[in-house]
């Protein structure tokens, strides 16, 4: 016979047993927790009116670069001028010997002097000869003869004027002088060395270059400046300012250069050997900091593209594959978008095509963001708190004694 307190015993055990069964079960059953939303910082998409620039790779150039030549030959007698230095319109640079051309100038003068005579002579035998014509006291031969000589010592006084004129402006060639104001190059050709002029362009001793204003040349693509035409046809880009941009420069150092200027020139026809349309603009230059033969980065303002979309450069990640960005849906999850990018305008860019008004733009943690999919919620990033005060230093000795109070590390 099985006493009671045994059965009571029994019956709580089982009774247990079937609880503890019955917890476990329902602990199985339980769904899992979905992971908490990635806080991130969104940006809700809105059209707008944005100025726009263009940078292109240029090279400095002087306004005006002129080949200083020889317009006579001779020997290289001087240089006049300091290489790599400014000159004005009007100095001589450099004296040739000036001796042979002196003497042929003396000797058109002289010449001049004996048909000046010569003309002298016949026109008072012919102003003799015209009222004894008129008397027919001589007769219409001796006339004709008297006024044919006169006619051909006019002419040859004409000639000698002029090789005496030729004679002159070799002799004035024989100074060689700047014809504009600008920084010199080096000499080509040293003094004492024989300067030939057996072509018509003569001798090249050194060039020059003017430096203010300033060219600076560059080249748009064809494809770009196909791009900008269709685009200021069709209104989406205008210039805010008048019609014309504002160029500036930034040098190879990163520096913008401090004197704006403007474009002078693009051409109409798109050069075969490169596949791109040149084009110049004009920059003061007073004191020379640019100078030609610099290569330059041109960045033209001035631009502004009207009702596009924009989003930080920071919000686009860049791959192989194209351009894309994570936008939330209506769900609160990160989904990826791809995206084609325009100009870039200070630390946003044009999305041409991939977004619409009211997209919600994810613009940090992208990294974080593992898959499509990934639950986001807004989050914007708060300010950090400020540092904590450095203690003074008048107190920086009291640690000490604190820290030696420390138990050290077993």
């Amino acid at each position: 016979m099985v006493r009671p307190h045994v059965n009571k015993l029994l019956t709580v055990g089982l009774t247990t047993l079937a609880l503890s069964i019955a917890l476990t079960g329902c602990k199985k059953e339980e769904a899992p927790q979905a992971p908490p939303a990635l806080p991130v910082t969104l940006l809700t998409v809105q059209a707008q009116d944005v100025p726009v620039q263009f940078e292109y790779v240029g090279q400095a150039a002087g306004s005006r670069e002129v080949e200083v030549r020889a317009r006579v030959g001779g020997i290289l007698q001087k240089r006049l001028f300091t290489e790599g230095r400014p000159v004005k319109a009007g100095d001589v640079l450099f004296q040739l010997d000036p001796a042979p051309f002196k003497a042929a100038y003396d000797q058109a003068n002289a010449a001049m002097a004996i048909e000046q005579a010569q003309l002298t002579r016949t026109k008072q035998d012919f102003d003799r000869i015209v009222p004894l014509y008129n008397e027919q006291a001589v007769s219409r031969k001796d006339y004709d003869d008297a006024k044919a000589a006169y006619g051909a010592a006019q002419a040859s006084v004409a000639a000698s004027r002029a090789r005496l004129e030729e004679a002159r402006i070799n002799l004035g060639y024989t100074r060689v002088v700047a014809p504009i104001s600008g920084v010199t190059s080096l000499e080509a050709v040293s003094e004492g060395s024989l300067i030939t002029n057996t072509s018509a362009e003569g001798s090249l001793l050194t060039k020059i270059s003017q430096l203010d204003p300033l060219y600076v040349n560059f080249s748009i693509s064809e494809g770009d400046s196909l791009k900008l035409r269709q685009m200021f046809q069709s209104g989406q880009l205008t210039l805010i300012n008048g019609n014309n941009y504002v160029a500036t420069i930034r040098t190879g150092d990163g520096q913008i250069y401090e004197h704006e200027g403007i474009v002078s020139f693009t051409d109409n026809i798109v050069d075969t050997s490169s596949g791109s349309v040149k084009a110049r603009a004009v920059f003061p230059n007073p004191v020379g900091d640019i100078m030609p033969g610099q290569f330059v980065r041109v960045i033209l303002k001035g631009a502004e593209r009207a009702n596009v979309l924009t989003v930080p450069q920071k919000a686009v990640l860049s791959s192989q594959q194209g351009n894309t960005v994570w936008v939330m849906d209506k769900e609160g999850k990160a989904q990826p978008r791809q995206v084609v990018l325009g100009e870039e305008s200070g630390d946003r860019v044009i999305v041409e095509s991939g977004l619409n008004v009211g997209d919600q733009v994810v613009i940090d943690n992208l990294m974080k963001i593992r898959a499509p999919g990934t639950p986001i919620q807004n989050a914007p990033a708060k300010a950090a708190a400020p540092a904590p005060a450095a203690p003074a230093a008048e107190k920086a000795p009291d640690a000490e004694p604190a820290a030696a109070a420390q138990p050290a590390a077993e």
